[in-house]
């Protein structure tokens, strides 16, 4: 009985209260794709890594975070921020420490956030902490030799 009022509550609920992907865009804009977020993408494991990090033939900023880090949450947006500018010539790889510990190990990641600069499967740069985006721009340039 009680799980049939709760179906007849759920099935009752109009679309515009129930939003199974999040609520609407604001303004009427439908959601997109931009190329910012194709040029970044959150790490599942470690063959992931393996596939979409070290054997990349593109350079791949690779971004130790955690989501209880503050310093993380103002570093993350900016950073996609400059990897995007640069129009696919650089990739961005989100790794949360809590999820793949054995990759902060690998690395040897001690502090967060900690970022690294690929290029062809080894870490050819690397920085802790914040940075504002002249930084990061100089960081990516160094790393994709513009």
């Amino acid at each position: 009985m009680a799980q049939r009022l709760a179906l007849q509550r759920l099935l009752s609920l109009t679309p515009r209260t129930l939003h199974p992907q999040g609520p609407p865009a604001p303004h009427g804009r439908a959601l997109g794709t931009s190329a910012g977020r194709r040029s970044s993408f959150n790490v599942q494991d470690g063959s992931d890594f393996q596939d979409r990090v070290v054997n990349n033939p593109k350079p791949v900023v690779v971004d130790f975070h955690a989501q209880w880090c503050g310093p993380c949450k103002i570093l993350g947006p900016r950073l996609e921020k400059v990897v995007a500018k640069q129009e696919g010539k650089v990739l961005m790889a989100k790794v949360d420490i809590d999820d793949h510990t054995d990759l902060a190990i690998e690395y040897e990641v001690s502090a967060v956030p900690t970022v690294l600069a690929m290029k062809n499967g080894d870490v050819v740069d690397k920085f802790v902490g914040i940075k504002d985006e002249d930084q990061l721009e100089a960081f990516l340039k160094k790393l994709i030799g513009a």
